[in-house]
């Protein structure tokens, strides 16, 4: 059964940073395409970051130069290192894991950008 636990959200303020962590399990994690999504409210979920199998990323243009995805594929773990976080930052951030025809999603965690 294949499983993604997120942790790390919280209430940051403007320009802080936070650091999202994304745990598979019932995956073999090393071949999955893992990403990262957000979903305000009242708002479509959005893509955020992905990196590939390879190491290979790619990131949304609203967060690039301010966020970084990276793997450790040994800890079956996905994370999110965001800076220079903002208010419009706010969001349900919910990790994927992807592979052909294969998509997981974990439950997601808050993330609130307020003073």
């Amino acid at each position: 059964q294949a499983q993604l636990v997120e942790s790390g959200g919280g209430l940051v303020q403007p320009g802080g940073s936070l650091r999202l962590t994304c745990v598979a399990s019932g995956i073999t994690f090393s071949n999955y395409v893992m990403g990262w999504y957000r979903q305000a409210p009242g708002k479509q979920r959005e893509f955020v970051a992905v990196i590939s199998s390879r190491g290979i990323t790619n990131y949304a243009e609203f967060v690039k130069g301010r966020f970084t995805i990276s793997r450790d594929n040994a800890k079956n773990t996905v994370s999110l290192q965001m800076n220079s976080l903002k208010p419009e930052d706010t969001a349900v951030y919910v990790c994927n894991g992807m592979i052909l025809s294969q998509s997981y999603w974990g439950q997601g965690t808050q993330v609130i950008v307020s003073s």
